[in-house]
């Protein structure tokens, strides 16, 4: 029996309540209706004030080093921030300078953003995916970009985006079934299959 996808997301709203947040929690749960994993949700607000001013991992308090190792060792990542002057928030690009840069080398990660406006729609392909890419993680192909209107009540409640969720999880649920990290098979042995 194979063990749960270890599931991360990460938000980088500042504020609370976090549109952000709440996209992110929506993906988790589209995800968890699909596949047995284990969930976590990292809200960037929450570690600011323990995240300014580091410039180094090794400043950096254990609260912070545990949601980092979380990232590290996930099977997969979702990522969703507010767009800010164009591209992800500061913090979120700080969090994500202190993650080992071989750490996320092919996993999977649904990359998702929420604006005030349309306008702002494709920061997903122009800053996320180069962020991600640097990392030579697998960004999912469908981004989900939402707008404030796409809200309500603290949920996501527009159906076009609803469809569009799931759509991206659905198409992401390949990758996803193949994201457990197998044991590395020793050379002596994969040479005698």
């Amino acid at each position: 029996m194979t063990r749960p996808l270890r599931i991360v997301a990460v938000s980088g709203g500042l504020q609370r309540p976090s549109r952000a947040a709440t996209l992110a929690e929506h993906l988790l749960d589209l995800i968890g209706e699909g596949v047995p994993c284990d969930q976590h949700l990292i809200e960037l607000g929450e570690l600011a004030p323990q995240l300014a001013g580091a410039l180094w991992r090794s400043q950096l308090p254990e609260t912070v080093e545990r949601q980092l190792a979380a990232v590290e060792q996930a099977d997969v990542l979702v990522v969703a921030t507010p767009v800010y002057r164009g591209s992800y928030t500061g913090l979120f690009k700080h969090f994500f300078d202190f993650i080992d840069q071989d750490a996320l080398i092919d996993i999977p990660i649904l990359l998702a953003a929420t604006g005030g406006s349309e306008r702002h729609a494709l920061m997903i392909d122009h800053q996320l995916r180069p962020l991600f890419s640097f990392f030579q993680a697998r960004t999912l192909p469908l981004g989900i970009y939402a707008t404030d209107r796409d809200f309500a009540d603290g949920r996501v409640h527009d159906e076009a985006l609803i469809q569009r969720a799931r759509l991206a999880v659905q198409r992401a649920m390949p990758l996803l079934a193949l994201s457990h990290r197998a044991a590395p098979v020793p050379l002596v042995a994969a040479a005698a299959l």
